[in-house]
């Protein structure tokens, strides 16, 4: 059974492979299994970097994220790092960038804590300095500001009627759970 099916003119292949599916996943649209790593053999770089155009279209990306996804759809290594180095020439693949956004948003709108962030960034692998340097955006007093504001949301949901201590150890497991001391 053939697991790619032909692309246009040009004679490329295209991958049938969703961009969130996993390996040995039957693919949604075409009813296809998932290529073992290294089931390409005649796979090229612009492949590659479609690939990788087609998952930063969903979110941005870590260059580790992005080398373990190719890997999973079957790319070479060596394609692959072909594809991943000629992107981060044109700029759209940025560690430093990507931890910076990642750390911004998450401690916003998810209120994270940087603990929380530290082991999301390592588990993207993004490098430790670059990790380092986003995780400096978090000031002490914004986390601080931000576990009150998580505090006083969880305080108003919270049943009047329950054990202070009680009330505490759900707060502070709370606060744990996203990362903050």
């Amino acid at each position: 059974s053939l697991s790619t099916g032909v692309g246009g003119d040009d004679g490329r292949q295209a991958d049938p492979v969703a961009a969130g599916s996993e390996p040995g996943e039957p693919d949604r649209r075409a009813g296809t299994r998932r290529l073992a790593p290294g089931d390409r053999p005649g796979a090229t770089v612009d492949q590659a970097k479609d690939a990788c155009l087609n998952l930063l279209a969903v979110r941005a990306r870590s260059r580790a994220e992005l080398a373990k996804r190719l890997g999973e759809k079957g790319f070479r290594l060596e394609v692959t790092e072909a594809a991943l180095d000629r992107l981060t020439e044109v700029g759209l693949i940025d560690d430093t960038a990507f931890a910076e956004q990642w750390v911004h948003e998450r401690h916003t709108y998810s209120g994270k804590g940087k603990r929380a962030l530290q082991r999301e960034l390592r588990d993207k692998g993004v490098a430790p300095d670059a990790a380092e340097i986003a995780l400096g955006a978090v000031t002490d007093d914004a986390e601080r500001a931000r576990a009150t504001d998580l505090v006083r949301r969880k305080l108003a949901t919270l049943s009047r009627d329950l054990d202070r201590d009680k009330a505490v150890r759900r707060l502070v497991g709370m606060l744990a759970r996203r990362g903050y001391d």
